[in-house]
């Protein structure tokens, strides 16, 4: 029994995912090197509840200190997955531009500061959903070019829904990175919304039953991305 508690155990956290490393240049560029040591880089367990300040960047408390990369608007940037995505669910990236004063290295990230750039649903067909970023081990967004110059927080989110059928089932993944973006546009980022704030355990992009009966649509939760 002990055995098979183990090998359980062992199998529900392999199934888990990190993004541990930024990806800049085409190439990933280190492990928490630009990238905030998240809460999970060891168990690799999900964030479940929308209300905690976990759900912002899920990293360590007091956290470990990262370094700021610098991109150029328009550049593509993005995050390896560890192992892979695994499961069934939405991706999104959003970002929050750090207040005049402080840096992307010492902000909390707190406040309606943060905005969607990119969201990635469902196929849906008479068989089932489908997601394109199933087993995928890297996952890029193009940052808008009219996006105005400065240091931010860039983060990735891809929300697991294989057990989202009750509140408090879906599972995410979550990241931060720190970006200094060059040569930006005068661009106007929104809607802005907070985390914790943005979602409701209830929101129907969060608590879904994905198998049955098969969805005739599906809608990330969250604002609509800004593209610039």
């Amino acid at each position: 029994m002990k055995f098979l508690l183990a090998a359980l155990l062992a199998s529900t956290a392999a199934a888990h995912y990190t993004f541990p490393q930024l990806i800049a240049k085409g190439s990933p560029t280190g492990a928490w090197k630009y990238v905030r040591k998240t809460t999970n880089y060891q168990s690799n367990g999900p964030v479940t509840d929308v209300s905690s300040t976990q759900i912002r960047c899920y990293e360590l408390n007091p956290g470990t200190p990262s370094e700021t990369y610098e991109v150029n608007a328009g550049d593509t940037v993005g995050f390896t997955a560890q192992a892979s995505i695994s499961h069934p669910g939405p991706l999104q990236f959003y970002m929050a531009k750090v207040p005049a004063g402080k840096t992307a290295a010492t902000w909390d990230g707190s406040g309606n500061v943060w905005f969607k750039v990119f969201e990635q649903g469902a196929n849906i067909s008479p068989s089932g959903m489908s997601w394109p970023s199933s087993g995928k081990t890297q996952v890029t967004v193009p940052i808008p070019k009219s996006l105005p110059s400065g240091e931010y927080l860039f983060r990735v989110e891809h929300i697991a829904l294989h057990s989202a059928s009750s509140a408090g089932g879906a599972q995410f993944y979550i990241s931060c990175a720190q970006l200094k973006v060059n040569n930006g546009g005068n661009g106007n980022p929104q809607p802005l919304v907070s985390f914790p704030g943005a979602y409701k355990p209830s929101d129907p992009g969060i608590q879904i039953n994905i198998y049955y009966p098969i969805p005739t649509s599906y809608t990330p939760p969250g604002p609509r991305p800004w593209t610039g």
